[in-house]
């Protein structure tokens, strides 16, 4: 296959994204869910974290998955196991089943989440080893969007068809797409990636097979602290989304309808900031774009305890989640600029058990905050607390990162 076709193999992992990312419409499903089976309104919200949990992880296993048998093989099975998730949710919501609600969306459905995630994001990047960060943030920027499409059509067929049929619905259409996509997802050759690398400047690595293994960088640092720095902006990031609604209403007096728009507003520039930021890292580079990041975080959050103004507010918020939606499609290209490409599938893999970790944490922390307090400002307060915590790290990392590199072929 040319390299030409480079375009085709990322199309079809960005598809594998979209059809993933729509377990960000979940929220679509929770009252449907709760009126059919009678669970409580906490019972189906956890759900989705155990998905989440699960995505996170499966992926430090999957990752190793990939990098052994190729993304052909974990699209396959995450093929399999994502609307095999939705296939038995449907039957537990007929049965009436909390428990099995949990396995199929929660536990298998996360175990394909996990398997899906990791599949194309470091393929992606070896066949654009001039442009890391935009590949990168093409291809999780569809995760990100994937809610926007998926919501509309899932809202419509629960009010057609019932939400036990939709999720039946589904599990077929999800698989059909992702069996198909998966079976033309590869890593480029040797030679392929050295044809698209010649003329690049930017491409130190003689190939992508250039790096250490996975259980080296384990025993680094700088793993460690980028995993801290992810888990930061994950868990905060997630904390704030998960009460945008509620805040913007107590905070600046907006109405539960204009809230409601808001929340999808946002949303917006979720996806946007995973493909802007991650084009912008190409430029300045990655302990630049990250220590921006948290900056940014910083004064936005000041700012939302500063001004009550809603127009503000939506600014605010934003912008917080461009840098939210950020971390994701940057942590790839830096851990790829830190460890190289030998085994990067494998060390993302790693780094996104700070997901699994971060979506238990984040809106754990806000509540706890909010119910001692009965106020958002001291929540933001903490979360301020730790962005501050997170530059100052991702600032050393840049310092100690000039003069070390990690890049053998030991």
């Amino acid at each position: 296959m040319k390299s030409n076709n480079r375009y085709f193999i990322a199309a079809c992992g960005v598809i594998l994204h979209l059809v993933l990312g729509s377990a960000y419409a979940w929220s679509v499903y929770r009252n449907p869910i709760m009126k059919d089976t009678g669970f409580s309104q906490s019972s189906v919200a956890f759900t989705f974290s155990l998905a989440i949990f699960c995505l996170g992880l499966s992926a430090a296993f999957m990752g190793r998955l990939v990098e052994k048998f190729g993304p052909r093989f974990t699209g396959t099975i995450a093929a399999i196991f994502y609307p095999l998730g939705h296939f038995i949710s449907a039957f537990a919501i007929d049965q009436k089943e909390l428990w099995m609600l949990y396995l199929g969306y929660g536990i298998i459905g996360g175990l394909g989440l996990g398997a899906g995630y990791i599949t194309p994001v470091s393929m992606i990047m070896k066949w654009f080893p001039d442009k890391r960060g935009l590949a990168t943030g093409i291809a999780i920027m569809g995760f990100g969007f994937a809610a926007l499409l998926t919501s509309p059509i899932a809202q419509n067929l629960i009010k057609t068809q019932g939400v036990e049929k939709t999720f039946y619905i589904l599990s077929v259409v999800y698989f059909i797409i992702m069996i198909v996509v998966s079976q033309f997802l590869r890593k480029p050759t040797d030679e392929e990636f050295q044809e698209l690398s010649k003329n690049s400047k930017k491409v130190k690595s003689k190939d992508f097979n250039s790096g250490i293994l996975a259980n080296d960088a384990l025993k680094t640092r700088e793993f460690y602290v980028l995993w801290l720095i992810f888990f930061i902006n994950i868990a905060c990031g997630l904390g704030i989304l998960s009460v945008v609604s509620p805040m913007a209403q107590e905070m600046t007096g907006m109405t539960a309808e204009k809230a409601a728009v808001i929340v999808g507003v946002i949303g917006i520039f979720n996806g946007v900031g995973r493909l802007f930021w991650a084009s912008v890292s190409d430029y300045i580079g990655r302990p630049v774009t990250f220590s921006l990041l948290f900056v940014i975080n910083i004064l936005m959050s000041l700012s939302l305890i500063s001004f009550t103004g809603q127009t503000m507010f939506i600014i605010a918020m934003s912008l917080l989640m461009t840098c939210y939606g950020a971390g994701f499609s940057l942590i790839p290209p830096y851990l790829s600029d830190v460890f190289g490409d030998r085994e990067l599938s494998a060390i993302h893999g790693y780094i996104l058990t700070a997901w699994a970790m971060a979506a238990l944490a984040g809106p754990m922390v806000l509540s706890v905050a909010y119910e001692m307090s009965k106020s958002y400002t001291t929540t933001l307060i903490v979360y301020i607390t730790m962005y501050m915590l997170a530059l100052g790290v991702a600032l050393r990392l840049r310092k100690s990162l000039k003069n070390k590199s990690f890049k053998t072929n030991s």
